[in-house]
């Protein structure tokens, strides 16, 4: 059984938990966000906290006891202090700028890359190569993040492109050449 899923998850104060056989809805000073649930999936709240657990018929459902409470635990965080992800741009006249509602991209290629601000999301743009990427869904804050690193992800030779802040690049010596 699911080691993670025994533990129970604690309800920070101002955050809202509130369930049925369907869905559960997390209502914090953030947001509000809506999972729906499994009927194998069983929730308790009580002293403060979210305890997840199997109904005993569904036994074999397991490997989603663990998902539902890392799911759940993900939009209380979410709900009551937000998730943040935070990409560094690094080389020559790489930048990025926020134009209404759009993120807008200098990575060396001929013309500007464009991209959509998803709805739910913050995005703040510092020192021209510095992008925070903000929200309550820890889901859509890392897939946006992912989207703006696969523009341009960091080369193994100079290190250039879009990396998260904290990234190691694996690096690579260059061609060795013909000695003289």
């Amino acid at each position: 059984m699911s080691r993670k899923g025994k533990v129970p998850i604690k309800i920070p104060a101002g955050v809202e938990v509130k369930f049925d056989e369907k869905a559960v809805n997390v209502k914090g000073p953030k947001g509000a966000m809506t999972q729906d649930l499994i009927p194998p999936i069983h929730l308790e709240v009580a002293d403060g906290q979210v305890l997840v657990s199997l109904k005993e018929q569904y036994l074999e459902y397991g490997n989603f006891w663990g998902l539902y409470r890392t799911l759940i635990e993900n939009m209380i965080i979410g709900t009551s202090t937000g998730f943040v992800k935070e990409l560094e741009l690094v080389g020559v006249g790489y930048r990025a700028a926020v134009k209404g509602k759009d993120l807008s991209l200098s990575l060396g290629f001929s013309h500007p890359t464009e991209m959509p601000i998803p709805e739910g999301l913050t995005v703040e743009v510092e020192r021209n190569t510095l992008v925070k990427v903000s929200g309550v869904d820890k889901q859509k804050v890392g897939a946006f993040a992912a989207y703006i690193r696969s523009k341009r992800p960091p080369e193994p030779y100079k290190g250039k492109g879009v990396k998260y802040v904290g990234e190691q690049i694996r690096r690579k010596a260059g061609k060795s050449g013909k000695g003289k």
